[in-house]
């Protein structure tokens, strides 16, 4: 497998990171879902925030490799070539899934920093953006609750559309990002 993109196929970069993101984008969701199973104050609920918050500032430093991949390698071609509407309605909703994953993980960094609470990065304490602020923090929570919730949709409608092309249009859109199996 070629490590950068061809016109056919994804390289095994994009299809790594790809694939990468979307298993920390699961961890995120799990590790703030699943601290609501355990008591406020309690070691676990505290760990899984924790981790929450690691994990979706992990999205945030790999977002920039995936943007760069996507940048300087080719964008591979779909077999057949689908309906204008439909390739338009795919570099939104790429385009919806960067701002996503650049704008979640900086709205909770600018959360936390605004709470005055220290932002961990496995081992590191990164700085605060914002002077801590309640107003402001409350405001930052609100929005990243909110674009959280519509991440469900971005992604669910993202993952459909993939099913769509490869089982109903029987196009080659998924396979492209499917890692190679001889």
């Amino acid at each position: 497998m070629n490590f950068k993109n061809t016109t056919h196929r994804y390289g095994a970069l994009s299809i790594g990171l790809h694939w990468l993101m979307l298993l920390l984008l699961i961890a995120v969701y799990a590790t703030i879902n699943l601290r609501e199973l355990y008591p406020k104050g309690s070691d676990l609920r505290e760990a899984l925030k924790v981790w929450h918050f690691m994990l979706g500032l992990s999205i945030f430093a790999l977002v920039s490799l995936r943007i760069y991949a996507r940048l300087t390698a080719p964008t591979p071609q779909i077999t057949p070539t689908p309906a204008h509407w439909q390739d338009l309605s795919a570099k939104l909703m790429h385009l919806a899934l960067y701002i996503f994953m650049i704008g979640m993980p900086l709205l909770g960094w600018l959360l936390l920093s605004a709470a005055g609470k220290p932002i961990p990065f496995f081992g590191l304490d990164l700085p605060a953006l914002v002077n801590k602020n309640k107003e402001l923090a409350d405001l930052f929570k609100e929005i990243h609750e909110t674009v959280g919730t519509a991440g469900y949709y971005i992604i669910g409608i993202h993952a459909a559309a993939a099913l769509y092309h490869h089982y109903v249009l029987k196009d080659d859109t998924l396979v492209r990002i499917l890692p190679e199996h001889h």
